[in-house]
C-alpha cells in the first residue's frame, strides 16, 4: 500500500506540471495574439494592419465623423501609431514605408500651432529610428512625410510630426519644389473637399545611396503620395509618383492610379472599402475631378527650384 501510494502521489505531481505547462502555453499563445492585435510588430508579408484615425479631437466639429479609418498591407515594417497620424517603420531603410492620416477644412482653418524644429529619435519605434545624426553633413533634407504644416492644428500634433521616423533623405529642390507643391496642392483640396485622407512614402528603386554612419539610411529614388476623397458625394482618388530631383514638369505629369503606386510599392490600400468601390477608385484617375493651380507650378519653377 505504501508504494501505491507513492507512484499515485508521483503520478498526481506529474499530472499537475503537465496541465501547468499546458495552462502556460496557452497564455503565451493568448499574448501573441493580443499583441498582433495590438499592431506590436506587425513584421513578414502580407500581414494587415488597422490604422485608426483619432477618434475625437479637441479641435472636432459636426463635420469631423469619430469612427474613420484606414487598412493597409503592411509591406516591411510594423504599425507605430501617433495621436493624429500612423506609420509602418522600414527598419531596414530606417524610414517609414507609409504614413497615413487626414486633412480637414475644419484642421486647417483652426489656429496654427508653432512649428518646433526639434528632429527627434521616436520613442515608439522598438528597434531605434533614424537620428538627426544620420542626416547631419549628408547634403540631404530631413523631408516630412506627413507635412508639418498638415498637423499645425495642434501643439502635440505638431511636435509628433518631428519624430525622425517621418523623416526621408530628399534632395533640397525636391523637398523645397515640387514636393512642397504637392503639399500645399493636397491642402488647397483638403480646404475644397473638406476632408481628404493622405497615405505617402518613399519608393526604393533606383535609391540615390545611403547615409548616416551609424543607421544607414536609404536614400530613396523616388516618392508616392495618394490622397482620397471618401466624404463627398463625387468620391475619388489621386496619385502621384515623383523622382527624387529637382523638376520643372507640373504635377500632373506624375499622376498614377492607386493601382499602379501598389504594383510599384507591394502595398495594399483602401481594403476596406466596398471591393465594387475601391475597384473603381484604384483602377484609374479621372484627371478632371482635381482642380490643378498653375499659379503653384510657376511659383515652383521660377523661385523655389531655384533655392
Amino acid at each position: 500500500m505504501v508504494n501505491l501510494r507513492q507512484n499515485h502521489q508521483k503520478a498526481g505531481a506529474g499530472g499537475f506540471a503537465i496541465r501547468s505547462g499546458v495552462f502556460l502555453v496557452i497564455l503565451g499563445l493568448l499574448y501573441g495574439v493580443f499583441q498582433f492585435l495590438e499592431g506590436g510588430n506587425g513584421s513578414g508579408q502580407g500581414t494587415r494592419i488597422v490604422i485608426n484615425a483619432p477618434k475625437s479631437d479637441n479641435n472636432s466639429d459636426s463635420t469631423e465623423k469619430s469612427d474613420e479609418y484606414m487598412l493597409h498591407t503592411t509591406n516591411l515594417g510594423y504599425l507605430v501609431r501617433h495621436q493624429y497620424y500612423a506609420l509602418s517603420y522600414d527598419e531596414k531603410d530606417e524610414q517609414a514605408e507609409w504614413v497615413s492620416y487626414y486633412i480637414s477644412r475644419n484642421r486647417l482653418n483652426h489656429k496654427r500651432a508653432e512649428r518646433t524644429n526639434w528632429f527627434e529619435k521616436d520613442p515608439k519605434v522598438k528597434t531605434g529610428s533614424a537620428t538627426y545624426k544620420d542626416y547631419k553633413g549628408s547634403g540631404y533634407d530631413k523631408g516630412h512625410l506627413a507635412a508639418a504644416a498638415d498637423m499645425a492644428f495642434d501643439k502635440q500634433a505638431m511636435e509628433d510630426c518631428f519624430y525622425m521616423s517621418n523623416m526621408s533623405p530628399q534632395v533640397h529642390n525636391f523637398n523645397g519644389g515640387i514636393w512642397r507643391e504637392l503639399e500645399e496642392l493636397t491642402r488647397d483640396w483638403g480646404r475644397m473637399y473638406d476632408k481628404v485622407y493622405v497615405v505617402t512614402g518613399p519608393i526604393f528603386e533606383h535609391n540615390l545611396g545611403v547615409i548616416g554612419h551609424q543607421n544607414k539610411v536609404t536614400v530613396p529614388g523616388a516618392y508616392y503620395k495618394i490622397i482620397l476623397d471618401i466624404e463627398g458625394k463625387e468620391k475619388k482618388a489621386i496619385g502621384f509618383v515623383i523622382p527624387n530631383e529637382v523638376s520643372n514638369k507640373p504635377l500632373t505629369a506624375y499622376i498614377k492610379s492607386v493601382d499602379e503606386i501598389e504594383e510599384i510599392t507591394g502595398i495594399d490600400f483602401f481594403p476596406e472599402l466596398e471591393d465594387a468601390l475601391e475597384e473603381k477608385l484604384e483602377a484609374k484617375v479621372n484627371q478632371a475631378q482635381w482642380k490643378f493651380d498653375n499659379h503653384l507650378f510657376r511659383i515652383r519653377k521660377e523661385k523655389w527650384n531655384l533655392r
